[in-house]
């Protein structure tokens, strides 16, 4: 009477034409599953090949919204589409994003640690490839940005709002 297949794998799971497991499940604005049959927000549809300038200023809108797990998944289509030498660059700021991510969902040590380490790539990235600058995301803004709200969430161990703190991608870093 199980509901699993000869392989184990459980049939009532969302799955691709390949099988890969996808969930259909609804999420909420900070990505976390809902029950299915609830109002979730709409997902960002992946693997979507976007201009530069077009990433960023859909990932700022999706931040300014409190949807930092919907942006780092903006992110992530940079990062995988985008050309090799900037690879670093984006998973640097998906990083950021999904370290935003935690800290709203109150997970202080995940989201500091994934702060910090996206605010070190992208000040490497643009230390190393000498663009401080990409696409006018001011890169050490950013990465202060990041290591101030790592040094909140470890302080006071508490959810931050992540429209409160959404950071400014072009001009400041900050909220």
């Amino acid at each position: 009477m199980g509901t699993t297949s000869a392989g184990g794998a459980d049939r009532r799971r969302d799955r691709d034409t390949e099988g890969r497991a996808r969930s259909a499940r609804p999420r909420d604005g900070l990505g976390r599953p809902l029950p299915y049959g609830s109002n979730g927000v709409e997902r960002q549809p992946e693997g979507v090949v976007r201009k530069p300038e077009e990433t960023v200023a859909e990932a700022q809108a999706l931040l300014e919204a409190g949807k930092p797990f919907h942006a780092h998944e903006v992110f992530e289509d940079a990062w995988k589409s985008g050309p090799e030498e900037e690879r670093a660059l984006w998973r640097g700021m998906a990083q950021l994003a999904v370290g935003l991510t935690h800290a709203a969902r109150g997970n202080a040590q995940g989201g500091a640690r994934l702060l910090r380490r996206g605010a070190g790539a992208v000040e490497e990235w643009g230390a190393r490839g000498g663009q401080p600058c990409p696409y006018g995301v001011e890169l050490a803004a950013l990465g202060a940005w990041a290591r101030e709200l790592a040094g909140v969430v470890e302080r006071d161990g508490e959810p931050v709002d992540a429209r409160a703190w959404a950071p400014r991608l072009n001009g400041g870093g900050g909220a």
